[in-house]
């Protein structure tokens, strides 16, 4: 004769839905800290750590003194566009009139090096010229530097947003705004290449976004 088999006993999430529903739940939360990791800690390293000693070539900016305004911007056919169309990407950005004279032409010229130099992360990095007149451009400077985003904007709007040194010009410099949008770092006048191109990865390797 056949013994009858006992019954297993359930395990409690089983027997418990309510328990079975927080044991999702803690796993859909642990799931969600891991993708957000990368985020947090590329933020935490370069808004709230202050090194003791300065690694970085660039200035960091407080992106909380520098929301991107609306600019009024438009393309070279008068399209309107807003800087947010480039959002989650990090942007380059250089300022100038449409005459674009060496230090301008400069300035394209590295940012189009830097970005190159950044071999299979280059595609995460978008160029910007933010040109301040309606000077027309120099078509052979714009093949050569085609992939550049060109926009007009009024100076106005530019001269209440980016900082400059004392007795400097937004001209000067090219800046860095991260792929949420915030204005976050400023190169120097007539910068290293290569050392923008050292910050920028820098950038790259520790941020999980853009």
């Amino acid at each position: 004769m056949e013994k009858n088999s006992l019954p297993s006993n359930p395990s409690p999430a089983a027997a418990n839905p309510l328990a079975k529903r927080k044991s999702g739940r803690i796993k859909m939360l642990a799931i969600l800290a891991v993708c957000l990791a990368p985020v947090i800690a590329s933020y935490f390293t370069y808004y709230v750590i202050k090194p003791t000693a300065r690694t970085n070539y660039g200035e960091l900016l407080d992106p909380r003194q520098y929301p991107m305004p609306q600019l009024g911007a438009a393309t070279l056919d008068g399209k309107p566009i807003a800087l947010d169309a480039y959002k989650g990407k990090w942007l380059m950005l250089q300022v100038d009139g449409g005459a674009c004279g060496k230090p301008c032409s400069d300035k394209l010229l590295n940012m189009r090096q830097v970005r190159l130099m950044q071999g299979k992360e280059m595609d995460r990095i978008e160029r910007v010229w933010l040109i301040t007149d309606e000077q027309p451009l120099d078509t052979v400077l714009m093949r050569e530097y085609d992939g550049t985003r060109m926009l007009r904007v009024k100076p106005d709007a530019i001269g209440a947003w980016l900082p400059v040194e004392a007795g400097g010009k937004a001209s000067d410099y090219i800046y860095m705004i991260d792929p949420l949008g915030n204005l976050m770092m400023r190169f120097p006048k007539n910068p290293d290449p290569y050392k923008v191109k050292k910050d920028i990865a820098k950038l790259l390797t520790a941020s999980g976004i853009g």
